[in-house]
């Protein structure tokens, strides 16, 4: 586990994340040019050097990552950030923390979410033949798969802490700046890049400066790559009153119990939007309203009972994306979080597992998810399931369990089923919209808590 230790100070308006690794060389000019009142974390990941005490004695603040590898020093220092921006810079003096400003514009400009330095050598020897013409070819892929304007993946950017976070970033190693661009797409943030200098670092680089390096660093990120976003589908009826949530009322009235409905599936829907996907579905049975947010496509129900209606789902995303994970999420978890999806449905660690499981706690399921769904599978796993029973997860759970699918557990949600269910879930995401919408009905004191 990390181990923090820090100067007290007033919050940050910007925290610098450093993974470092053997850079005492290097590490006074760093930190002296980092821009004034922004916070520098010196993530040490197993330096002998003395770069850590270093760094601190600098007014650093030293986060103790002792996995190995880039992406966990980077990762460690976004969890230890607290600013609501984050930037990211090798440790290594090749870019200069003084331009820092260069990227984080356009975020605090509202023009970009995720800003990465282009870079350009400031002299002959500062990026070396072979190391460029890598970066040209990965460049020209990022292009091609995310449609943003890239020319480097520069190690020098910017973004806001929690649109990152909510990513779920799963890579550990040299993948990590790779997957925080694709997942950054993906989950629709705009990326744009701007000039940096590129200076001759300090030593010899840990990656491209070794043939073993060179190696991990292409096996990682090829990794990244093969790994395609998964398709997202939400099932939902449209919240019109008397059709939806009707076990709200009362004390709710039909149209308290729309709204709240209403306010639980708009919440479900952006919390997904958040999440890295190749496409986003909205499985309805009715009409769209305005509470639709953008980039969902909506899909009509298919007939049958609910049994049918979700393996028809399932079919639907394999026919639109084959050899695709997909992952199904009912209508009303307003208190789900994006990384609570995005962080198992990564690249790296959805490796090994064939579906995800989201148990509710009123014995049913919140989430089902396939790494290869087809017609077949869905139908084998949920025709003549009971639904909204008790027993309905772990016969679920029975059938997952007879296909021989290694499941990864997602966490226990509750569904909104009562007016004390919609107390307890609008507790834990007190800042949703359901949260509100519950608080403005005019409830009994008694039930609404």
């Amino acid at each position: 586990m990390a181990r923090v230790t820090s100067p007290t100070s007033p919050s940050p308006a910007v925290d610098v994340i450093l993974p470092c690794l053997d850079e005492a060389a290097a590490l006074p000019w760093v930190l002296g040019r980092i821009p004034a009142g922004w916070r520098a974390i010196v993530v040490d990941n197993g330096s002998r050097d003395g770069s850590a005490e270093l760094a601190r004695s600098l007014g650093a603040t030293v986060v103790a990552e002792p996995r190995r590898g880039f992406g966990a020093a980077c990762h460690a220092g976004l969890l230890a950030a607290t600013a609501e921006l984050v930037c990211f810079l090798d440790c290594d003096g090749s870019l200069d923390p003084a331009q820092l400003p260069r990227v984080t514009g356009p975020v605090l400009a509202g023009a970009a979410d995720l800003v990465l330095g282009r870079r350009r050598p400031a002299t002959a020897g500062a990026w070396p033949v072979h190391a460029r013409f890598a970066n040209a070819v990965l460049a020209r892929r990022l292009r091609a798969r995310t449609g943003a304007s890239l020319h480097d993946l520069g190690p020098m950017r910017a973004a806001r802490r929690e649109r990152l976070l909510a990513l779920g970033l799963g890579d550990r190693r040299s993948g990590y700046p790779l997957e925080m661009v694709l997942a950054g797409a993906a989950a629709g943030m705009r990326i744009t890049e701007t000039p940096v200098d590129y200076l001759p670092r300090a030593g010899r680089s840990k990656v491209t400066g070794t043939l073993r390096g060179t190696r991990q660093a292409i096996r990682d990120m090829r990794a990244v790559l093969a790994a395609p976003p998964p398709t997202l589908l939400v099932i939902a009826k449209a919240p019109v009153p008397g059709r939806v949530k009707t076990r709200l009322t009362p004390p709710c009235t039909p149209e308290q119990a729309a709204a709240l409905a209403e306010a639980a599936l708009t919440d479900t829907l952006h919390t997904l939007a958040a999440v890295p996907a190749g496409r986003r579905l909205l499985v309805l049975d009715g009409e769209p309203g305005g509470w639709l947010p953008a980039g969902w496509e909506v899909v009509p129900q298919s007939g049958g009972g609910l049994d049918e209606r979700l393996a028809a789902a399932f079919a639907h995303a394999a026919r639109l994306a084959p050899d695709t994970p997909a992952l199904l999420v009912g209508m009303d978890t307003p208190q789900l979080s994006a990384a609570a999806l995005a962080e198992p449905l990564s690249a790296t660690e959805r490796s090994g597992v064939d579906a995800w499981y989201g148990p509710a706690a009123d014995g049913g399921f919140w989430a089902l998810g396939l790494a290869r769904p087809t017609p077949q599978l869905a139908a084998q796993l949920l025709h003549g399931v009971p639904m909204s029973t008790p027993q309905t997860g772990a016969r679920l759970l029975d059938r997952l369990s007879a296909a021989e699918l290694t499941i990864h557990q997602l966490p226990m949600l509750a569904d909104v089923d009562t007016v004390q269910d919609a107390v307890r879930v609008a507790a834990e995401a007190p800042h949703s919209r359901f949260a509100a919408r519950l608080r403005s009905a005019d409830l009994a004191p008694e039930v609404a808590g």
